[in-house]
């Protein structure tokens, strides 16, 4: 039906004629003259339709916005004087020669020229999707894939699919369950990620897989996560994590070549430890100058306790971020500030402002200098190398506490107080993950999953100290987003058995569970690691939004429902009862 794009109309097409499809992005008329800007998914070009057209005029007279249309004309150039630079197209015009109207357009639930609620756009999607900036995200989004593929079939990878109907496997979240009609009272698991399968694939000899696959995870929601979504999954044979990270990082710098004209040069390389330390985050934002710095050994004397207490506690710290200028904030704005620490378990938000370096004391105001000596001051002030008009702000607390809650500040500050450089990109290499993070209760959980291999120790070791162990495990970060992870792989029984053993998987539930895993691992198994991508926080970055939904098709909302279809609905009865599941409503919803 269609000869041409809208978008892709230039001046060396002028004098040829020409049929576009799409919609009425906009209607003018002009009385003598009516000027309609028509779109499809590669732009808007502007149509001329005179009235010496008479029964070309008379459709136009009744074109509204997005009917949808079908258009012949002669692109011509426009003068000079009536070049639009703000438009691709914006050279050229087409003057109308027949106009037919495919579909008419009710009155838009939406406002093309104003911001809608989310609800609204999700709820509509495909009218919220007809606009330009959204088309070009999804558009990005489709060119992002086919990269992936060029680039990974060119280096050898085999593109392998996986099962979606699985067994349960620890992933880190809940599964989504698919009762069996064949087998009732046994589920399937939706893949949280195809980890065990693709192990198995480089059990079987293929030594290089990928598969852009869709994932399932039931946890809460985010700007950046949703319930589905798509990963690019990879994994090797023979490769050290090095080779890995090398080709995945090669993967991106030529995407962002590729699409942005961006050099991304090389990835810094840091220790998760480093990360922990410095930013208080596994994924920290480089474009960010602020740090925090450890003052535990300063204040440990003092008789403050909320300073000196976790100074001498060996799961405690104490830490300050020194604010450039931030000396004018205000008590309303700290208060806020003490507040949205809160949120992530801190007691409160201790401050120090430096009026006047040279003035010693007297340039100094604090609620909590009264408790710490001139001496203490002085050794804070050289640590962080204050200035005046600087202000420190103090985190004190477990470990953990002091990194969620400071790290959450120092990202806030920087965008609060524009100290974040949004034009740069920051990429780098965290590795040397803690192989097990501890709970309230002690029990120790995988840090990434089960099947990531400990770094440099036996079995026995790993048995007799598991808290103490690292993992040879790696993650890329973007901006402060975690755009992808991964590890080397356990290939050996008996590691794999003594992993399981640290975590509480007793030999029942480990052949109950991974048996077919532990079988396999007997027979030849090469060392084998790989990564996960996710394929939407690299389009989300990719186009410059903050909102993984932005990138999605069709996504979910934060509760985890769909408003176009009103998915998740209500199951026929006769539909479960085939499925033997039984349905139960608790009181509050009665």
């Amino acid at each position: 039906m269609r000869t041409q794009y809208c978008g892709h109309l230039n001046k060396s097409l002028a004098g040829q004629t020409v049929e576009l499809c799409g919609w009425v992005n906009r209607r003018r008329d002009l009385g003598g003259l009516i000027f309609v800007d028509m779109r499809d998914r590669e732009g808007i070009v502007q149509v001329v339709v005179d009235p010496d057209m008479k029964d070309v005029f008379e459709v136009a007279n009744h074109l509204r916005n997005e009917f949808c249309i079908k258009l012949t004309g002669e692109v011509r150039e426009r003068p000079e004087s009536q070049v639009n630079k703000d438009m691709a197209t914006g050279e050229v015009e087409v003057l109308a020669t027949g106009l037919e109207i495919i579909n008419r357009s009710d009155v838009l639930p939406l406002d093309f020229n104003q911001n809608n609620s989310e609800e609204q756009r999700l709820k509509y999607r495909y009218l919220d999707l007809r606009r330009p900036e959204m088309s070009n995200h999804i558009k990005l989004r489709a060119k992002a894939s086919s990269f992936v593929r060029r680039f990974l079939d060119n280096n050898d990878f085999l593109d392998i699919e996986t099962p979606v109907l699985t067994k349960a496997t620890p992933e880190g979240a809940r599964d989504y369950l698919v009762p069996s009609r064949v087998h009732k009272g046994s589920f399937y698991a939706l893949p949280q990620s195809p980890q065990l399968f693709k192990q198995l694939l480089m059990m079987s000899g293929f030594d290089r897989y990928y598969q852009i696959v869709k994932c399932f995870r039931d946890e809460d929601l985010r700007a950046d996560r949703q319930p589905e979504f798509t990963q690019i999954d990879l994994e090797t044979s023979f490769m050290t994590a090095d080779q890995v990270r090398d080709v995945t990082e090669r993967l991106v710098r030529e995407m962002w070549q590729e699409l942005l004209s961006v050099d991304l040069g090389e990835f810094p390389v840091m220790p998760f430890s480093e990360a922990i330390r410095r930013f208080g985050s596994d994924k920290p934002d480089l474009r960010n100058p602020l740090e925090l710095v450890d003052v535990a050994d300063l204040v440990k004397d003092v008789e403050f306790k909320v300073f000196s207490g976790p100074a001498n506690d060996e799961k405690g710290r104490v830490a300050v971020i020194r604010v450039p200028g931030g000396a004018s904030l205000t008590r309303k704005q700290l208060d806020e500030y003490g507040k949205f620490v809160g949120i992530y378990g801190a007691k409160g938000l201790a401050w120090m402002k430096v009026n006047d370096r040279a003035a010693g004391l007297e340039g100094i105001q604090s609620p909590v200098a009264k408790f710490l000596s001139e001496e203490v001051i002085n050794a804070i002030l050289e640590r962080t190398e204050a200035d005046s008009g600087d202000i420190i702000l103090f985190g004190a607390d477990k470990t953990h506490v002091v990194a969620e809650a400071m790290g959450a500040l120092r990202l806030k500050l920087g965008t609060d107080l524009e100290l974040t450089d949004t034009s740069a990109w920051a990429p780098l290499w965290v590795v040397d993950f803690p192989m097990y993070e501890e709970d309230d209760e002690g029990n120790l959980h995988a840090m990434h999953h089960p099947f990531t291999s400990p770094l440099g120790v036996t079995p026995d070791e790993l048995r007799a100290n598991p808290a103490a162990a690292s993992s040879d495990a790696y993650d890329m970060v973007i901006n402060g987003y975690e755009v992808g992870g991964g590890s080397v792989r356990i290939h050996n029984a008996e590691m794999q058995a003594a992993v399981f053993d640290t975590l509480g998987i007793n030999e029942t539930e480990q052949r109950q569970k991974f048996g077919f895993l532990l079988d396999a691992l007997k027979y030849g198994t090469p060392p084998h690691a790989g990564l996960a991508f996710g394929l939407d926080r690299l389009v989300m970055l990719l186009c410059g939004t903050e909102n993984i939904r932005d990138v999605i098709a069709f996504p979910k909302t934060t509760a985890a429902a769909c408003l176009l279809t009103d998915a998740p609905s209500v199951a026929n009865p006769a539909a479960l009862e085939e499925l033997a599941v039984a349905v139960t409503v608790a009181k509050d919803e009665e």
